[in-house]
């Protein structure tokens, strides 16, 4: 058990769902809306990098796309947790992913004509990254309004795993592939994606609303930025995730690069190499309630973190494509049992009401920094290299743990 500052709320707080010993059929749907989303996701990740280096080769390009998908998290996040907290969350996700489907649809017409270029590609991200905000924020919250807290690592690590088994193992394959025969179809792809999955999210049960007239959205915003400053644990965790993030996209933002002109990969190869990533991303969102159930929730965080800075180490002195694709596999387990442990920790904690705040305060200091760190890595590898991105984000994460390892000793003793 966790010391008064890390206890849940009690058993008033908690919904009918926690005295069902199974997953609800409300919640396979999410699961499915996930799968079939991530699917056309990883498409879409694939084929964007690839479109990107067809128009230029400047490293610093390449990176303003990826800072761009991330961008918003930066600049929305916080007004999007008082929407989720204020507005019926299932009817924000299917909305966004709606518009996300237009958004898509919109470059898979564009981009046979030669009408996609760098700033094109880049407002789609930001769009794209919009749209996710509101998704992802309402997603994570209304989790527990139809799951039992008892089955929540289990629930978060199947979301996890479908993710991971879409976003890398699927859909950049067959993005990839489908690229190489026509530019428009992965692009085409994702928007359908986006269209069933909005199908499939609109049959979820609405949360009822608890009150009518809601104080101002500034109040609001201040009352989640409130709650995360005096939880030290879930405050700490959150700093560390945006050291974290900025990290790994400083090493990420160019991977295609590195991946097609220093180790002379294909846009088939290219997709295959991701392929590894998911399977240890597949495998971390399985084994995660053992893992958990075995050691501990905190003592797996600092594990996984550490193994991220070896792998982010050695990925940078990769020799060929298997040894990279090997490290990326590990990278993607230990990311996976970090994101899955996370976030049930935030659920498990954080009150009912102020769960979407607390999520977008939480997003914003761990992914706000994802956009510099794309920057960033543009830059270092265009200056240092393709390589260099990775070392120097490794060491940056380790000294980031070792900062963070007294208040996670700290916490892990009152688990």
């Amino acid at each position: 058990m966790l010391s008064s500052e890390h206890q849940a709320p009690d058993d008033s707080c908690m919904t009918r769902t926690d005295a069902e010993p199974r997953l609800s059929s409300a919640y396979w749907r999410l699961w499915w809306a996930a799968g079939i989303d991530n699917i056309g996701d990883g498409a879409f990740a694939a084929a964007v990098p690839l479109l990107a280096v067809t128009i230029t080769r400047d490293s610093r390009l390449v990176s303003v796309v990826s800072a761009a998908t991330y961008l918003p998290w930066l600049l929305l996040s916080l007004p999007a947790g008082a929407l989720v907290d204020r507005h019926d969350r299932v009817g924000l996700m299917w909305r966004a992913q709606t518009l996300q489907a237009v958004i898509a649809g919109v470059v898979a017409i564009l981009a046979p004509f030669g009408h996609v270029g760098v700033t094109t590609l880049a407002i789609t991200a930001f769009g794209l990254g919009a749209c996710d905000v509101v998704f992802s924020n309402a997603a994570q919250a209304i989790l527990p309004d139809i799951v039992a807290k008892p089955l929540l690592h289990k629930a978060n690590g199947n979301q996890q795993t479908v993710t991971m088994i879409g976003q890398l193992f699927i859909g950049p394959p067959v993005g990839s592939l489908l690229f190489a025969v026509a530019v428009a179809l992965p692009f085409g792809t994702d928007a359908g994606s986006f269209a069933l999955s909005a199908a499939l999210l609109a049959t979820l049960p609405r949360r009822p609303k608890r009150q009518l007239d809601h104080p101002p959205m500034r109040t609001e915003i201040v009352d989640g930025l409130r709650w995360l400053a005096r939880h030290r644990l879930l405050r700490t965790l959150a700093l560390l995730l945006g050291v974290n993030t900025f990290c790994g996209q400083l090493g990420n933002a160019t991977l295609v690069l590195l991946a097609t002109q220093t180790l002379h990969l294909d846009a088939r190869g290219y997709g295959l190499l991701l392929g590894g990533s998911a399977l240890g991303s597949v495998l971390g969102g399985l084994v995660n309630a053992r893992v958990v159930a075995r050691i501990g929730a905190l003592p797996a965080l600092f594990t996984a973190l550490a193994t991220n800075v070896v792998v982010f180490i050695g990925i940078g002195l990769s020799p060929d494509a298997i040894v990279l694709g090997a490290l990326l596999a590990v990278n993607g387990f230990v990311l996976t049992l970090w994101n899955i442990v996370t976030v049930s920790l935030r659920q498990q904690i954080v009150p009912p009401d102020l769960l979407g705040r607390v999520t977008s305060v939480y997003k914003l200091l761990g992914w706000g920094l994802i956009p510099l760190g794309a920057l960033t890595g543009g830059l270092v590898a265009h200056r240092l290299g393709l390589r260099a991105p990775f070392p120097i984000a490794g060491a940056v994460r380790g000294i980031a743990l070792l900062l963070a390892a007294p208040v996670l000793a700290r916490a892990a003793k009152f688990e």
